[in-house]
């Protein structure tokens, strides 16, 4: 088995294959103490924290979007904070801004909830267009400028926005920009029977509080090994190939970005270092491709599931490299 790059960090200093699958592992079982939802799912909620991504989850209300976000903040040893998205929040409700201090007779800088790890944007597409933009320098370079001054984020810093089905009530459809910088979309689901007795069985008397398995430098430090996985010419010109498949498709009308195959890459290799392995292989990107490529497409009717149908035609149709 090869070895992944070996981190500086004090806490993974020996860090190889072996340890980033363990590591992983460990916050898996850690978030499923508490969370019940599929492991596919929980396995790309993470693939967006060590992708250095973000994570769209669009569902109904209920089923425990906000319990996965929060749980994944505990198990870092990270800072939470939830925004509710409604259609009077302005962009400095989030970012923050500068308040008057009479005593000093300057303007203090008053952070907003977006200086946290986690952030829970919580039924994101109920607000503006305007707010909704608030979130995109810090999605895309992990600051926001407030009044001319760049304040960075804490790091690691990842956004998990759920967004309620457009046939709901009062929604305002994401812009394409913003949608762009979700490195997946996920769905929870509704549980089945056996699943919806074991949510009864674990809240009735009260939630289970999980402990810490990661630090915050420990998460840094998979980040960093997930970008020394290699990914050689051939699995670069499938990703461009399934891309240019997918954009001159008849069906669709917005094909994917060259972000978008920028971020299938990422996630890809996210994926091989999750299969303990320092280089990417074709079956990595289709683990990842519908969840990775689907939303950010436009199709005939835009359907959702029509346009996993299109990635997933891409999958077929397209040579693997060997």
């Amino acid at each position: 088995m090869t070895q992944l790059f070996a981190m500086v960090d004090a806490d993974d200093a020996t860090m190889d294959a072996a340890g980033f699958q363990q590591r992983f592992q460990a916050l898996e079982a850690n978030i499923s103490k508490v969370v019940v939802a599929s492991q596919r799912t929980v396995h790309l909620a993470l693939l967006g924290l060590f992708a250095d991504g973000h994570v769209l989850v669009e569902d109904r209300p209920g089923v425990g979007k906000t319990l996965l976000a929060k749980t994944i903040a505990q198990s870092i040893d990270g800072t939470f904070t939830r925004v509710q998205f409604t259609p009077d929040l302005l962009p400095s409700d989030i970012t923050g801004s500068s308040v008057f201090n009479p005593q000093t007779g300057r303007f203090d800088f008053m952070p907003g909830p977006i200086f946290t790890n986690v952030l829970l944007a919580d039924e994101l597409n109920r607000t503006n267009p305007r707010t909704q933009s608030a979130l995109l320098e810090a999605m895309a370079e992990g600051q926001v400028t407030i009044d001319g001054t760049s304040r960075a984020l804490p790091p690691p810093f990842m956004v998990i926005a759920t967004q309620n089905p457009l046939d709901s009530s009062g929604t305002f459809p994401l812009p394409e920009t913003e949608l762009d910088r979700f490195l997946v979309r996920i769905s929870i689901g509704m549980p089945s029977p056996d699943d919806e007795m074991e949510i009864l069985l674990r809240s009735e008397h009260r939630q289970a509080e999980v402990e810490s398995v990661l630090t915050c430098a420990a998460v840094l430090a998979m980040q960093a090994c997930v970008r020394q996985v290699q990914v050689t010419t051939p699995v670069k010109e499938y990703l461009i190939r399934l891309a240019r498949f997918v954009r001159a498709h008849e069906d669709v009308r917005r094909g994917v970005s060259p972000r978008g195959t920028v971020l299938l890459q990422r996630a890809s290799q996210a994926w091989a270092a999750y299969q303990a392995r320092d280089y990417v292989t074709p079956s990595d990107v289709h683990a990842v491709a519908t969840s990775v490529l689907a939303h950010r497409i436009t199709v005939d009717g835009q359907d959702p599931a029509h346009a996993e149908a299109v990635v997933q035609e891409a999958l077929g149709s397209v040579p693997v490299p060997v």
